[in-house]
């Protein structure tokens, strides 16, 4: 078996350990003679993998006991309605910042709950930069402010948080568990697994507490925040395999040091391949260089015609998915936690080869 290096951007790589634990324990987990995708959810030995998730997550973050924890089903792109349908209620507006799609998405399913103040945007200049805070201008009467820190599509992140007094709810899909944060200064994070977490199928929500009590009866009762938390996110069943994989996933991190020695090796990782776009006449990158994520690098080739050809040969070489979103083209590589340095290298080494034979 030869595993290739793994550059897309959700459904994304899984640590190779993890994934050989969960064949391992695939057929009998721990003993009991099935596998977790047969187990009941309500069974105790499911439940101790749930509250072994919750809490590994609440240690790698910080989560103190002004928060839950909470595994949702739909995806990301379903919380874009169900945040506003939660937190809304009471509320005539709510305050949102538009860095690129993800962010433009989340606020086309706002408006259908109440009025959009859109804080700033970076749509004008192509969404290549994230707006200074001092041209922000926050509405302090709304339900809460909406930020997409890391654009997946446009590669575009930024870490730190202005100075509001509205609850921050922040989409960290792409980023969580890549750099330290103090989850304290937000109201909510919700971040789909399969970017950095595990695979598709559950989207993990940290909800401040008393944010809980705007949930209204009349919400779906599978959509109501308060609900969810109050059956420890088992209304009816769970991604259960889904779960238990990202607890593999947390131990894996765990393992290596938590959070602050992941940002490490991504800081080194992220820095390896800007260089060389940026050593480059061949290569470049559109991002302004403040506003670069570290997980979603955007590359385009001096001469476009050689794209498909790049494409072509990289996944010979074994780099595969480095084609960048159909709504924006180019070359992307997702070098979320589970790329070790040595793929970043190896896509780096092609690079370097693809220009001394095509430049």
């Amino acid at each position: 078996m030869s595993r290739v290096y793994n550059f897309c951007s959700g459904p994304a790589a899984l640590p190779e350990e993890v994934l050989l634990k969960a064949q391992k324990e695939m057929l009998d987990w721990h003993g009991v003679g099935m596998s977790v995708m047969e187990m009941s959810h309500r069974s105790d030995e499911f439940v101790s993998v749930l509250h072994s998730a919750k809490a590994r997550l609440a240690r790698l973050l910080n989560i103190n006991d002004d928060y839950e924890i909470l595994f949702v089903q739909g995806g990301a792109s379903s919380l874009f309605a169900q945040i506003p349908a939660n937190l809304m209620a009471g509320y005539r507006s709510s305050s949102y910042l538009d860095t690129g799609a993800w962010s433009v998405k989340a606020i086309k399913e706002a408006t259908k709950y109440g009025e959009v103040q859109v804080v700033a945007s970076s749509k004008s200049d192509n969404y290549t930069h994230v707006p200074s805070f001092s041209d922000w201008n926050i509405d302090e009467s709304s339900a809460y402010l909406h930020i997409t820190p890391n654009e997946t599509i446009g590669g575009v992140e930024f870490a730190d948080l202005p100075e509001t007094n509205l609850p921050i709810v922040a989409d960290l899909s792409s980023t969580i568990l890549s750099r330290e944060i103090d989850v304290s200064r937000y109201g909510m994070i919700y971040a789909g697994a399969q970017k950095n977490v595990g695979p598709a199928g559950v989207v993990i929500c940290i909800v401040r507490k008393d944010l809980l009590a705007r949930s209204q009866e009349s919400l779906p009762t599978t959509w109501n925040f308060a609900n969810l938390a109050a059956n420890d996110s088992m209304i009816n069943t769970p991604p259960t395999f889904a779960i238990y994989l990202a607890d593999l996933v947390f131990e894996w991190l765990e393992q290596r040091g938590g959070v602050a020695a992941m940002e490490t090796v991504n800081i080194e990782k992220s820095k390896l391949l800007y260089q060389a776009i940026d050593n480059s006449q061949f290569y470049s990158n559109p991002i302004h260089i403040n506003s670069r994520s570290r997980m979603n690098v955007p590359f385009v080739l001096a001469d476009a015609s050689l794209e498909k050809t790049f494409l072509a040969e990289s996944e010979v070489a074994g780099l595969k998915t480095l084609a960048g979103h159909r709504s924006v083209g180019g070359m992307r590589a997702s070098i979320y936690n589970a790329m070790p340095l040595e793929g970043v290298q190896a896509l780096v080494d092609f690079m370097l080869s693809f220009e001394k034979r095509y430049g």
